[in-house]
């Protein structure tokens, strides 16, 4: 075992701390913002159908209007959120998970169900929070209207849709 030497540690200086109360170890982070892809649902019947994803956000950053809310995405809207913020914004947008061409044949020609297989929509769920995360975390993205309809519109009324930034009220 090693020994310590005392001699050499004494000459250490440290910055002073304050003790800190319970209040303060216990209290929400000064800024946070939280996003969770959840709660998957399947669609419609045959070749209409599609997979929404529940997009739910909380945060007290002022940025945001909604400091909590929750919210039915497409991957379609994913990809239309990463369209906006590449055109827009001033940040490397990260890529999106594959779209999956091959699970995306004909019925006949696959033995399995394809884009709406469990364990795809998974992997998939997964890579849509590791994507929305990343996005939201960006402080330049945090100032897109594209990212604010996003996350906080009910409904994305695409042809009504003005890019822009959004003021801190």
């Amino acid at each position: 075992m090693a020994a310590i030497d005392t001699e050499n540690r004494r000459g250490i200086l440290r910055l002073p701390t304050r003790p800190i109360s319970l209040e303060d170890r216990y209290d929400p982070p000064a800024n946070f913002l939280e996003i969770d892809v959840v709660n998957p649902e399947t669609h419609g019947f045959g070749n209409k159908r599609h997979t929404d994803y529940e997009i739910r956000m909380k945060t007290n950053l002022p940025v945001f209007r909604l400091k909590e809310c929750s919210v039915r995405r497409r991957y379609s809207d994913f990809e239309w959120l990463r369209k906006e913020l590449e055109r827009d914004s001033k940040i490397v947008v990260p890529a999106l998970p594959g779209k999956a061409w091959t699970r995306q044949m004909p019925g006949f020609l696959r033995r399995d169900d394809g884009i709406f297989e469990d364990d795809f929509i998974e992997e998939r769920r997964k890579g849509l929070e590791q994507f929305i995360n990343k996005v939201a975390g960006h402080p330049l993205a945090q100032n897109e209207r594209s990212l604010h309809v996003f996350l906080q519109d009910t409904a994305i009324d695409y042809s009504s849709y003005v890019p822009g930034k959004v003021r801190n009220s």
